[in-house]
Order: C-alpha cells, then structure tokens, then sequence
C-alpha cells in the first residue's frame, strides 16, 4: 500500500506493459501480429555480451524464443491483474455505497468480533453530550410538575384513606414527608445528569426514585413517562459526560473523549421504536377510518387546513392520515441523510402542535431535543464554530475528541482489512450483547400481551408501554357500584370514584380487582361485614355504542383474576356493531343543539337500570335493533319494543330495559334538559333587557332584583334573584375568557410564567418544610398550616382558574 494512503498499484498498468512501449493497433488488429511486433522491438534491445558500446543487433533462436516465453508471461500476468483489478472495484464500490448509505461497511456484519469493533467504534461525544444536557433539564422541569412535586402533599397525605394501584400490591408510598425527599433525590440526580456532575450517581438517583414512583401508580401511566424512565436507563450505562460536563472539567481522560458507537446506536433505536411501532399501532381500522380522534380536527391548530378542507376531512386525512404516513415513515427518513431535513421540519412540526393540542408535559419537548441525535455527531462542533469568537469562550470546545479506552480504533492502512490496534475486551462485548438485547427487548415488549393476559382487556395490555398512543378513545356514560352485606344481604350504593383520586380503575381489569380489594377492607370501618362489590360500568370506545365492560353481576372481591390469564368476567367488545358508527353520526347531526343522545348496546339476558332526572323533562328510548322490554319501576307496567319502535319515559323515575331478543339490543335516549334550556332563555331576556336599558329603548325602571344586570355586580343589594346571580357568573366567566384569548403575546408570557413560578416556589417550600419536620421535628399544628398557607399563595387561585378552563372546554353528555 502506498504511503499517502491510495489504495495500491498493481505491478502492471492497465494501460502498459513497460514504460513507453505503447499496446497500438498493430496488437490489435491481426492475431499473432502483435506478439511479432514485441519480439522484434524486444529483439533489438538486448545487450551484446562482447560489445561494451552498445547492442547487438542480431538474435539466434534460442533468445528469440525466451523473449517470446517472457513477452506471453507477461500477457498472462497483465489479464490476471485486470480481473482482480474489477474484483476489487466492484467490492469498494458495494462498500463504499453501504457505508454513504447505511454509515457502515456490509463487512461489519460479517462477524461477531466485527460487529463488536462497529458498536464499539469511537464517535464524537458532542450530540450525546447535548442530549443528556437537555434530558436532564427537560426532567427537572418535569418533577414538579407531571410527575407531581407540587401536589404532593394532596396526593399522599398521611392518614389518607385512599385506595392505590401499584404494579406489585406490596408497594406502599412512605410518609409524606419521605415521599419529598424521594422526589428530592430525584430532582437532585436530574441536574446532576444535566451538568454531567458525578454523572453515574446522577443517573442512579434519579432513575432508581422514577422507577419507584412509576411503579407507585398504575393510573398515572402513559407512553411518555415511560419513555423517560427507559431513556434514564440507558445513559445510566452510556458515557454521556464526555462532552460538556463537570465531570470532564474535573478528569482530563473524560474530557472531550470519544464514546462507543452503541451508546448513539441504542438512543436511534428507542426513538426509531417509539415512532415505528405507533405507526404500527395506527394501523388499526378505527384510526385509519378516522374514529379515534374524531373532534380534534376542531381546534384552531387545523384552521389553515379547514380553509381547504372540509372538517371531516380534515379529521381523515390530516389529522390519521397524516399521524400515520408520520410515525411510519420519521424513523427512517430521520436516518438517511438526504431525507433528514424534510424529516426533521415535519416532525418538529408535530411535536410543537401535540405541545397546544394535549397535556403531555415535557414529551414534546424531550421528542424534539432527541431528533438531533440522527445528524452527525459532530453538529454542535460544527455549530460552534460559526459563532462569533467571543461567544465561544462560553461554549463547549471545538477541538477534535481525544482517544477513549473504550472505543476500538482502526489503522489507517489496516481499516480496509478490518485490523485493529486495540484487542476487544470485555467492556467491549457487554456494550455490544447488551445494546442487541435491549433493542430485541423493545421490539419485542409491544407486542408480549399474550403472556400477561390478565392485563388485556378490549386494548392489550396495561397502557404505557406499547407505543399505541392516542388510538383509543373512551367516553363513561353510566357507573353504578353496588355493594351487599354479607351477612345481613342488605343493598347499598357508592358513589363511583369514592376513596379513589384516579378514573383509570374504570377500564382495567387488574385496577378494578384491586378497588374491590381496598373497598371491602374500608368498609368494614362502616359495619358492613364481608362486603360483596358489584361493578356495572358503560363504556364507549371510538364512537361506538355505550356498552358494558365487565360482568355487573359478578362479586369482584372474590372474582378470579391472574396477570397470565384471561380475565372471566371481561364482556367482549360488540366489534359486529361497529359499521352503525356512521349512521349514529348522521342521528347526532340531524338533531339540533338542545337535544342531546346515548346511544346504548347490552347483551341477551341483561338489563340497564336508569333513572330520568326531573331536569329531563322530555326523554324518549328509541329501539334500533333487537327487542327489549321497559319495566317503568313506579307503576309497576311493561312494554315490549319491536325495531323501530318508541316511548316516552316519565321524568323523575327509575325505568328498566330488558334485553329479550336473542341477539344484542341496541338502543337510544333522545333527551332535551329542560331545565337547562329553560334557564338559558331566562338569560337571553335578560340579555336584551340590558341592552333596552343601555341603548335608552326601556324607559320604566327596573325591579331593585334585576338592577344588578345593569352595573354587572351583586355588592350593596338587599334582594337578589338566583337567576340574575347565575346571569352575572356566567357573564364574568364570558368576560373572563374572552380577556384570555384576545391577551396578547406578552400577556400570555406573563400569565405563563407566573404560573410555573408558583408550582416551582411551591414545590421548594414543601419540600423545605418535610426537610425540617424530619430534621427538626414537625412544629405545632398552626405554625405548619400557616407555613402550608404561605406556600399555596397564588397556587391555589391558579389551579382553581386551570380548573374552569378545563371544565369548559369539556363537552360531555348529561349524567341520565
């Protein structure tokens, strides 16, 4: 091989055969016509042995017939040479296309000791560097927030009769006051990691209080948070304080050093994964026809795209279609490089939509910080240097990474042949067998529900870890929990929810089997004995009917359930009734927007029993399929209902549908809130009798109980009307929300920031207080609820604020 580093120069040229003796068209053009001509050239350029000054110009035949054995040699040589020579372009242009391509040599895969040298490649530290800098400032701003710092106190209280769902039953939270330090642990091993400060500590103190907490509540799971926690495992064992970090100021050997391959390798293939497999799980028939996210297309965010599509359209293209085409395909373009710009604008697109659109945190976020990982991984180097040079002072190093021990180095001259200056060892290998397993192991997880099948229910498994984000939407209409002594067979009812602070429970087996447990221990404390518990729960799933979820009639205290079997009492979902999707659409439509409707599916043999508000006052069942029977309960009479038929039921009283036919019923409640449509007309009258009033119109004073509605405020008045009282809340809820959407750009910074300032201030304080109360003991019971007064200024007003804003964005049916 050359010393510049070219490949080498086979002996011959192709173009000839000595120096200056040209192959021309006399070797072409006549067999054995060339082979004369070289004989003849060759012939007169042997030396004469007896003659000193110059060549003998004569040939016998014995030299004439070694120059001719050496000349066909030579030929032989030359045609050897130009194989191998093809040979050799064909394999470097195969391995030059892979590794434009794929960033590798198809030879790397051609052995484990190769495959080990390839993971285990030295790569710039700059991008993984970057990353867990904003991974652990992304996880200190969450702990206050969605993992929950700043209410901790309203969650674990000490005393708190409260029913939990852990993952393993004898998981227990610690007081109250050793819940903040586990939450301040965390917290500390999160800035640690952003610093790359004892960065393997760090990573310990953070990823060990996470797990505990994750596995604390079943009901707080989702696909984000448990992204978080694997992210947190895998730079446990990565050398992500390589690159500005505290560490590397501190050790010159970490400083600037280059990291194996596999340390970027695993973090592509987790985010690969999180996108791929939520292609995947879109895939199913209810996303790609556009039921699992049907009234997102409403929000402002699709505005530009309403102006050229209609709002159903809207829904099935852009929003599932596009979150499909999206998740499929980002992993990939995200990897080459000439997909990676386009691949990186729409994806940072979506991620700041889904930050408007839903309350995920910091998952948007920690998204858009992991899409640089797929760039090069010098990019912040690069960056670096264009800044200005006083800039750079404060900056990360533009220097070139210095050799690690732990990567495997090539020569120059040996990369070709796959030789190595250093011997793989032993750190090599594990890097290399536990980034395999680790990605098998995520492939593998989405799609492991038929082992631990007590976790399935309509959907598979426990949601969180299977990358089906978003497919499945549920809406409750009816819960009832009815409970019986077991001694004295005495009925009662709870009220659902009760001594829970969670919803989850109502859509999970193993939830459910864990609620009945903890009630009928709770009970016990209200002198009912050996309590039976009975669920009956309606749900819908992608705008099907209301259906029921689990067997009513069947004791959960003593039902059978194990993580690794079917769940017995699991009704099965009526997927058959699932093509009436799109007529209920066009019933929803046809009616105006005082009615409202249910629409109901039971199974043979079962009954719903409802109860009509006296607000109700005009409700009516109409029988779309099968054939039940409606007990009206009070009067003691029947009526059977065909397809097809109607009745009116009496506001006030309880009913009873009996489903008789032998297939499923299904069934409708058309139902106008009088009360409520009433009420809205009072306010409209008051309405225009303010404006009579205002524009000079109404001459004749107004009752001392109305005037009021004039200067919009209740102080001072003597007599008041609960409707006029009811006018004015409404109309400063209006006033209110309106003043927040027209606030502007520095309003809503404002009203942003002040906000997060509050939850961060209130979670410090709280955790100062529990810090002293284990320190120094806890103080008398008014100095600690003055110092908790303290932390909740402002906190509560903005939570109580948050609150309405949420209530009124919400749209659901009125409870029958």
């Amino acid at each position: 091989e050359s010393t510049n580093g070219q490949a080498p120069q086979p002996f011959l040229g192709r173009a000839s055969v000595v120096p200056g003796w040209s192959l021309g068209s006399e070797f072409r053009s006549e067999p054995g016509a060339g082979l004369r001509c070289c004989l003849r050239r060759l012939a007169l350029c042997q030396p004469d042995p007896s003659s000193s000054r110059g060549h003998h110009l004569e040939m016998g035949p014995g030299r004439v017939a070694a120059a001719g054995a050496q000349v066909a040699e030579s030929l032989d040589s030359q045609k050897k040479q130009s194989r191998k020579r093809k040979a050799q372009d064909a394999v470097s242009t195969h391995c030059s296309w892979t590794k434009s391509l794929l960033g590798f040599e198809s030879a790397d895969l051609s052995s484990w000791n190769r495959f080990v040298c390839l993971l285990n490649r030295p790569t710039d530290p700059a991008a993984l560097g970057v990353f867990r800098f904003l991974f652990g400032l992304l996880m200190a701003l969450d702990i206050p927030q969605e993992r929950g710092l700043s209410y901790l106190d309203h969650r674990y209280l000490d005393g708190l009769q409260v029913c939990r769902f852990p993952l393993f039953n004898f998981l227990e939270p610690l007081p109250l006051d050793w819940m903040y330090v586990v939450y301040m642990v965390m917290l500390l091993g999160a800035l640690g990691i952003m610093l790359g400060c004892f960065y393997r500590l760090s990573c310990l103190l953070f990823l060990l209080p996470y797990w505990y907490i994750f596995f604390l509540d079943k009901t707080a799971w989702n696909n984000h948070s448990y992204l978080y926690g694997l992210i947190g495992f895998q730079l446990t064992f990565m050398n992500a304080n390589r690159y500005w970090s505290i560490d590397g100021f501190w050790n010159p050997r970490k400083r600037n050093a280059h990291v194996p391959l596999w340390n970027y390798t695993m973090l592509r293939f987790q985010i690969f994964i999180v996108y791929f497999i939520a292609g995947i799980k879109k895939l199913d028939a209810d996303w790609v026809e556009g039921y699992s996210m049907g009234s997102l297309a409403k929000h402002w965010l699709f505005s530009p795209f309403r102006l050229v599509l209609s709002e159903e359209m809207t829904n099935l293209l852009v929003v599932h279609g596009g979150g499909l085409v999206l998740d499929l395909t980002a992993g990939f373009l995200l990897f080459f490089d000439a997909s990676r710009p386009a691949a990186l604008f729409f994806v940072s697109y979506f991620h700041c939509m889904n930050s408007q659109l839903f309350s995920i945190g910091m998952f948007s976020y920690t998204m858009l910080a992991t899409s640089p990982l797929f760039c090069y991984p010098d990019w912040p180097r690069r960056l670096i240097a264009k800044l200005p040079a006083f800039l750079q002072k404060f900056l990360p190093s533009t220097d070139p990474p210095q050799p690690s021990q732990e990567c495997v180095y090539r020569e120059t001259g040996q990369q070709r042949l796959g030789r190595t200056t250093q011997k793989v060892g032993l750190r090599q290998k594990l890097g290399a067998i536990f980034t395999v397993l680790y990605v098998v192991e995520q492939f593998f997880l989405p799609y492991s529900h038929f082992i631990t099948q007590g976790y399935n229910n309509w959907t598979n498994g426990l949601y969180g870890y299977s990358w089906d984000m978003m497919v499945h939407s549920r809406s409750h209409q009816h819960v009832k929990i009815t409970y019986r002594d077991g001694l004295t067979r005495e009925l009662g009812y709870l009220n659902p929810g009760v001594f829970t602070q969670s919803r989850r429970w109502k859509d999970h087996a193993d939830m459910l089997k864990q609620y009945a447990t903890c009630l009928s221990h709770l009970l016990q404390n209200y002198n009912i004995s050996q309590p039976e518990i009975y669920f009956d729960i309606w749900v819908s799933i992608n705008d099907r009917f209301q259906q029921r979820l689990f067997d009513p009639h069947v004791d959960i205290v003593r039902a059978e359930w194990s993580p690794f079997k079917k769940t017995p009492w699991l009704k099965p979902l009526l997927v058959d009734l699932s093509p009436w999707r799109t007529k209920l659409q066009e019933i929803e439509k046809s009616l105006d927007n005082q009615t409202e409707v249910v629409f109901i599916a039971d199974f043979p043999g079962l009954h719903l029993e409802n109860f009509v508000s006296e607000d109700l006052g005009n409700t009516s069942l109409h029988l779309l399929k099968g054939e039940v029977v409606v007990e009206i309960v009070n009067k003691q009479m029947n009526y059977t209902l065909k397809e097809g038929d109607r009745m009116q039921l009496p506001a006030g009283e309880y009913h009873k549908v009996f489903t008789v036919s032998q297939e499923p019923s299904c069934y409708m409640y058309i139902y106008v809130n009088t009360t409520e449509a009433a009420l809205e007309q009072k306010f409209t009258q008051l309405q225009e009798l303010r404006e009579k009033v205002q524009n000079g119109s109404e001459t004749e004073p107004l009752p001392p109980e109305l005037q009021p509605i004039l200067h919009g405020s209740l102080e001072n008045v003597t007599q008041t009307d609960p409707v006029v009282e009811a006018f004015l809340r409404r109309e400063r809820r209006m006033e209110e929300l309106q003043k927040r959407r027209n606030a502007t750009l520095a309003e809503r910074f404002h009203r942003f920031t002040t906000r997060k300032y509050f939850i961060f201030r209130r979670s410090l304080l709280m955790t100062w207080i529990s810090l002293r109360n284990l320190v120094l003991g806890r103080p008398s019971l008014d100095q600690l609820a003055q110092e908790v007064a303290y932390a909740n200024m402002q906190y509560d007003a903005d939570s109580t604020a948050s609150s309405q804003d949420t209530s009124s964005k919400e749209q659901e049916h009125s409870e029958l």
